[in-house]
């Protein structure tokens, strides 16, 4: 399917209105028991079972209007499923709680075993993204696993230490903004790293 450009304002639709619709919507529900089909689910599960789906669905629909979608955005489809269908069966929203700690710490051990074996295995995500040199690869690999590995320990210090609101604002508001930070401070590293095709010579045209 070839690639179409999206009006920015449905594309923003897609991205974060299933997020913003899961902070209010928890916001409303919070503290609250809610009983359905005769068992008891916390607000925040319940937000859980009806909003995945909607991210789930938005990513699809991004997908089918674009006919391209970012694979992480599909990794993360994929861990939202399984872990909100856990959160459900289990009647647990702890397990929800735990699902950034699992994709952080799970991105961190990918990228550590590439740098290891002294390959930047960040380029099968992004590559279609930004393109880099090998060294330049290796390089964020490096600052990308250090971020997983701490942003998976802050996931855990938060949920653990703190109410479940603080954590639900902590991991929709407070982690994109610094995710966005840390995007920001790598921008020289792809100036320095950044691979440009060659302009082709027109024939018959001499330096």
């Amino acid at each position: 399917m070839s690639q179409t450009r999206l009006h920015s304002a449905l594309r923003a639709i897609l991205e974060f209105g299933p997020v913003a619709g899961f902070v209010v919507a928890y916001l409303l529900l919070r503290g609250q028991t809610i009983v359905i089909a005769g068992t008891e689910y916390s607000g925040l599960v319940v937000v859980v079972g009806a909003f995945v789906p909607v991210f789930v669905l938005a990513t699809a629909a991004l997908w089918w209007l674009t006919g391209h979608v970012a694979r992480v955005q599909i990794a993360l489809a994929a861990f939202a499923l399984v872990f909100s269908g856990l959160t459900l069966w289990l009647n647990d929203s702890t397990v929800f709680q735990m699902k950034p700690t699992v994709i952080y710490l799970t991105s961190a051990l990918i990228l550590g075993i590439g740098l290891m074996r002294g390959q930047g295995w960040l380029r099968h995500i992004a590559q279609d993204m930004i393109p880099l040199t090998d060294p330049g690869w290796l390089l964020l690999s490096k600052r990308v696993a250090l971020l997983c590995l701490l942003s998976g320990l802050a996931n855990e210090l938060v949920w653990r230490t703190q109410s479940e609101t603080v954590w639900v604002l902590f991991e929709t508001l407070a982690m994109p903004v610094l995710i966005v930070v840390f995007c920001l401070t790598q921008i020289g590293l792809v100036v320095d790293h950044a691979t440009l095709k060659p302009r082709k010579k027109k024939p018959g045209k001499n330096r």
